[in-house]
């Protein structure tokens, strides 16, 4: 299918059901290339689930979905995959805990948990200089099972990036880091977003201090049902936030990051 340059990320009255309970309602959302999105909302708002669909890993009820310019139906999701990187929790509790590192890097390239082709000495290679740029190509060798939970998450962006994707989906990656891990990891992804030649990034958070300067527009959900959309600062107010996660709720902008302030009186 000839890729649509003006149609680059598309979702149109898109439903999903599952086990008759609807957990995404006529979501239609626009992505333009270059953009980078924040997706937020209380757990259970349908976050990842909307994420797995962008992906191809789902497939809707309903509704119509374009990704990169190509129609699902249309398309071949296999393939598909491979322009998209993946980095959050819905992989890594599916990564086999005695892999090495390097061979999860790698996997990256095949869009699989696992490599099923044989890797050349240009993908060790391409991992290697991966790693080295997110400073973790010391763990290449080890098992994924004993790293810690700063190392795999940076091991899933060098994952992410190996096969120079023009999509990447940030499914909460900064989920049980420390404070500087944290703040490595979102500097990391702000250095990744300001780059001309960056893949368009979508970032899932439940925080708003996550949502780092080159992130330029919101998405905010509620019962899987779309509350807000559009650039940040007209999505990140007091109302909407306030409405998508049911607690009166101010944001704060101070040298480019948001602060929230939740206010139980």
């Amino acid at each position: 299918m000839m890729e649509n340059h003006n149609d680059w990320i598309s979702l149109s009255g898109v439903k999903f059901v599952r086990n008759r309970r609807l957990i995404l309602d006529d979501v239609s959302w626009e992505i333009r290339r270059g953009e980078h999105w924040t997706v937020l909302g209380a757990n259970g708002s349908g976050k990842t689930t909307l994420l797995q669909l962008i992906a191809g890993y789902l497939w809707p009820t309903a509704g119509r979905i374009t990704v990169l310019g190509r129609r699902f139906g249309e398309t071949d999701l296999r393939e598909l995959r491979k322009e998209i990187g993946w980095i959050g929790s819905f992989l890594q509790a599916s990564v086999p805990p005695a892999q090495k590192a390097l061979d999860f890097v790698i996997s990256g390239k095949y869009a699989t948990l696992g490599v099923f082709a044989k890797p050349d000495e240009s993908d060790f290679a391409q991992a290697r200089e991966v790693a080295e740029r997110l400073r973790c190509a010391h763990i290449l060798d080890q098992p994924y099972a004993v790293l810690s939970q700063g190392e795999k998450q940076r091991l899933l962006i060098a994952r992410g990036l190996i096969h120079k994707p023009r999509l990447i989906i940030l499914d909460e990656p900064c989920s049980g880091l420390d404070l500087v891990s944290r703040e490595e990891l979102l500097f990391t992804l702000e250095n990744l977003g300001r780059l001309p030649e960056s893949p368009t990034m979508i970032l899932v958070t439940h925080h708003l201090e996550e949502i780092m300067p080159s992130f330029t527009h919101a998405l905010l959900l509620k019962s899987g049902r779309v509350a807000g959309v559009g650039a940040r600062d007209e999505v990140l107010i007091p109302d909407l936030l306030s409405n998508i996660f049911g607690v009166a709720i101010r944001a704060e902008y101070v040298d480019g990051r948001y602060w929230s302030k939740v206010d139980f009186r």
